[in-house]
């Protein structure tokens, strides 16, 4: 059975807020909550972004049960690796060890606002740096460590958990896919492609948990919500190429100015019907995801939409 999550959208909601939801997402049933990790939202109508980390922390405190995870943290530019483990270990342990810890090669529109942003080739490279420096000092290690993009003098983690913090890593081709598979604990993908985990499995994958997410806008009005998706969410189907590597808000808006609301949501389920959500989600556990996160498009529909996957969504993933 395939572990249903909800997503934290740092980009459409406040802190105060983000931190109400993932106590509702517990008490409802979901058994995952991951939250994004940006400096920008993806475009101005979204107009939020606050400091994923210290939600992180109050959620944290404020939940009990749901597994945790960043879905997805640069640890190259914004936050040296040294200071991703010491967050990882603080968080899993206000979690009671229920934090995975997310990681991918990041966004232009979020680690630009530190320096120049690197060749996709250099991004790898410097994530694999990366997790050469977090895991051993996840595991206690005083670490020193000299490579081509860090120096490590010294370093060692002093509050950790007795269980081991999983780290996850994210898909996007052969490269990535092999530096999952070879200091990955996991994979992370956000398009249900069995491709990309066939190469996660081929690196040294296999048997190995896959998180995936799908974003989806229910709500009672199929027209309102195609109009909402359209709204926030016109860059989704751009592609992974083309918004790694866009600056800000406005390169965003420019890209996606000629993409159709039909084009949203032809990848993004729209309105009240349960059977279409369920059938978005389900493409991700038929090609072998072990865990999919719900992304629901629209802050002011939040509550509203806890009310119905309690009630549908929820038991019908169940049923899967």
């Amino acid at each position: 059975m395939v572990a249903v999550g909800y997503s934290l959208l740092c980009e459409q909601s406040g802190p105060k807020d983000l931190v109400d939801y993932a106590v509702r997402a517990e008490e409802v049933g979901f058994d995952q909550i991951t939250i994004s990790d940006h400096y920008y939202p993806w475009l101005d109508a979204q107009g939020h972004s606050p400091h994923a980390w210290s939600v992180l922390g109050a959620v944290a405190h404020a939940t009990s049960r749901a597994e945790l995870m960043t879905y997805i943290t640069c640890p190259t530019r914004r936050y040296h690796p040294t200071v991703v483990a010491q967050q990882a270990a603080t968080v899993h342990l206000l979690a009671d060890g229920r934090f995975v810890l997310g990681l991918g090669a990041g966004e232009n529109l979020n680690e630009h606002v530190v320096g120049p942003w690197p060749h996709v080739r250099e991004r790898h490279a410097m994530l694999a740096e990366a997790l050469e420096i977090i895991r051993p000092l996840l595991d206690g290690e005083n670490l020193t460590y000299s490579g081509e993009y860090f120096e490590v003098p010294e370093a060692y983690v002093w509050d950790r958990s007795e269980t081991r913090v999983p780290i996850a890593v994210a898909l996007s081709g052969p490269e990535s896919a092999g530096i999952a598979g070879e200091y990955g604990d996991g994979a992370i993908a956000t398009q249900p492609q069995a491709r990309l985990l066939r190469l996660f499995d081929d690196a040294g994958g296999s048997g190995k948990p896959r998180y995936g997410q799908q974003p989806i806008c229910w709500g009672p009005d199929e027209a309102a919500c195609r109009k909402i998706a359209h709204e926030q969410f016109p860059w989704f189907g751009l592609g992974w190429k083309v918004n790694s590597n866009l600056p800000n808000p406005a390169a965003f808006a420019d890209v996606s100015q000629f993409v159709r609301e039909e084009d949203v949501a032809a990848g993004i389920p729209c309105g009240p019907d349960t059977s279409r959500h369920v059938e978005a989600i389900a493409k991700f556990a038929e090609v072998g995801f072990t865990h999919v996160s719900v992304l629901q498009i629209g802050d002011e529909s939040q509550r509203e939409f806890f009310d119905w996957a309690e009630t549908e969504l929820i038991p019908a993933l169940r049923r899967l």
